[in-house]
């Protein structure tokens, strides 16, 4: 399994990229000079490693986006539950909700949630 969490550079990056994607390597280096201050060198090493992680390609001077926000966001979170948590998404709700008391509101979006993704629902 990759991992998808990202450290503040790139993150800074990959929301730039999630905004001009596609884009060629030159112009987002000029782009990162701009906003971030970066050097040419900076900006490969950090495209790089989120090219290695999967979330953004360079092919042939020219990135895309392998993974939406979102989808990266879903990795994380189905990431941060196998490690944290053995996997469990009761384990984690258990723990995320820790005590406090849920409004009906709340409660209904969540059943509502659970049977929309429910296995064997069409």
């Amino acid at each position: 399994m990759s991992d998808y969490n990202l450290t503040a550079a790139e993150a800074k990056l990959a929301d730039i990229l999630w905004h001009v994607a596609p884009v060629t390597s030159p112009v987002l280096v000029d782009i990162a000079q701009e906003k971030l201050g970066w050097k040419k060198s900076t900006t490969y090493t950090v495209l790089k490693r989120l090219c290695d992680k999967g979330i953004f390609t360079n092919t042939n001077a020219e990135v895309a986006t392998a993974l939406t926000r979102e989808e990266l966001l879903a990795r994380q979170s189905h990431q941060f539950v196998d490690k944290s948590f053995s996997g469990s998404l009761p384990g984690f709700i258990a723990a995320f909700v820790g005590g406090a008391k849920l409004s009906s509101k709340e409660c209904s979006e969540l059943v509502q949630l659970i049977e929309a993704y429910q296995e064997g629902q069409t």
